[in-house]
C-alpha cells in the first residue's frame, strides 16, 4: 500500500513541476513560490481547524524539524528555474540523482533520527540499471545547459531532505501538524526570498498575467504531497521512497513532456523502464535477504 502511495506521490510531484513552472513565467520565480505556499497554507488552516488537534510535542524537538518548509520553497524555485529549459523528464532524472545520492547517505547514517538502513554492495547491480536509465534518458543533454542541471540536482536534494524532516515532525506532533508547521514556514521564507531576490516581482500587479485557474493548484496539491508523505517516509526506507517516486515522477513527466512538446519520447520511456527493473532489482535483493535472516534464525 505504501508502496503505491510513494508512486501516487511522483506523479503528483510531476504535476507540481509543470503548473508551478508554468505559474512562474507568468509572475516570476519568486513571487509564483509565495502564491504558491499561501494557497497551500490557507488550505492547511482550514484542515487543521477542522481536524481539531491540540497536542504539542512531548519533548522540545531540534529546530531542523522545522526547516522542511523552508526547504519546499527552495524545491519550487529550483524547479521553476530548470522549467522550460529542459524537459520535465529531464529534471525528474537529474532530480533523482540528487535524491538517490542524499537518501543512501540519510539511509546509511540515520541522518534526522531516521532507522539506519546499510547499503548493501550487492544492490549496485540494481543501482546500475538506475544510472543507466537516467543517461538514457539524458543523452541529448548538452553542456550549455548547465544551470538547470545543477538546479534540478539541487531540488532533489532539498526534497529528500524535506520529505524526512517532515516526517519526523509528524511523528511527534501529528501529520495534519507538520502540514501546517511546513506551510507556515514556506510562506514566510518564500517572502523573504521574493523580497531580496525578486527584483521588483510584484504579485498584485500580475494577477491578471496567468487567467488559467488550473495553475493555481500546486499549493492545494502541494498539501495532499506533504501529507502523503509525511505518511509513507516513517514506513518506507528513504532510497526505496526516492526510487518508487521516481517511477511515478517519470511515468507522469513523459505524458506532461508529450502534451507540453506534442512529441513523444522513446528514448524517456526506456530510461524510466531501466530505473523500474533496477528497483525491482533491489527489492527482490531485500526480500531475499529478509528470507535467509528468517530461515537461519529458525
Amino acid at each position: 500500500m505504501y508502496y503505491f502511495i510513494s508512486m501516487i506521490i511522483g506523479v503528483l510531484v510531476s504535476y507540481l513541476i509543470v503548473v508551478n513552472g508554468q505559474l512562474a513565467q507568468g509572475y516570476g520565480i519568486y513571487s509564483s513560490a509565495v502564491i504558491v505556499h499561501f494557497i497551500g497554507l490557507v488550505l492547511s488552516v482550514i484542515i487543521y481547524a477542522f481536524a481539531k488537534q491540540t497536542n504539542k510535542p512531548k519533548k522540545k524537538l531540534p529546530l531542523y524539524y522545522y526547516i522542511g518548509g523552508a526547504l519546499g520553497v527552495g524545491t519550487i524555485v529550483f524547479s521553476s528555474i530548470a522549467f522550460g529549459k529542459i524537459s520535465v523528464s529531464a529534471i525528474l532524472a537529474i532530480g533523482l540523482f540528487g535524491q538517490s545520492i542524499t537518501s543512501i547517505v540519510i539511509d546509511q547514517y540515520g541522518i534526522f533520527g531516521m532507522p539506519k538502513t546499510i547499503f548493501a554492495k550487492k544492490k549496485f547491480f540494481g543501482l546500475a540499471f538506475v544510472i543507466l536509465g537516467i543517461m538514457i534518458m539524458l543523452d541529448w543533454f548538452k553542456a550549455s545547459a548547465m544551470i538547470p542541471v545543477v538546479v534540478s540536482l539541487l531540488a532533489g536534494v532539498t526534497i529528500v531532505i524535506n520529505r524526512t524532516t517532515n516526517a519526523r515532525l509528524a511523528l511527534e506532533t501529528s501529520v495534519v501538524k507538520s502540514t501546517l508547521y511546513n506551510h507556515v514556514v514556506g510562506f514566510f521564507v518564500a517572502i523573504v526570498f521574493m523580497i531580496i531576490l525578486g527584483r521588483g516581482e510584484t504579485i498584485f500587479t500580475a494577477f491578471r498575467i496567468v487567467p488559467n485557474v488550473l495553475l493555481y493548484t500546486g499549493g492545494l496539491v502541494g498539501v495532499l504531497v506533504v501529507t502523503l508523505l509525511n505518511i509513507t517516509v516513517a514506513r518506507v526506507s528513504s532510497f526505496y521512497m526516492t526510487l518508487l517516486v521516481f517511477i511515478g515522477q517519470v511515468f507522469a513527466g513523459i505524458v506532461f513532456d508529450t502534451i507540453l512538446t506534442q512529441s513523444f519520447s522513446m528514448t524517456n520511456l526506456i530510461g524510466g523502464m531501466l530505473v523500474a527493473i533496477g528497483l525491482s532489482i533491489n527489492v527482490w535483493i531485500d526480500k531475499w535477504d529478509r528470507k535467509t535472516l528468517v530461515t537461519i534464525s529458525e
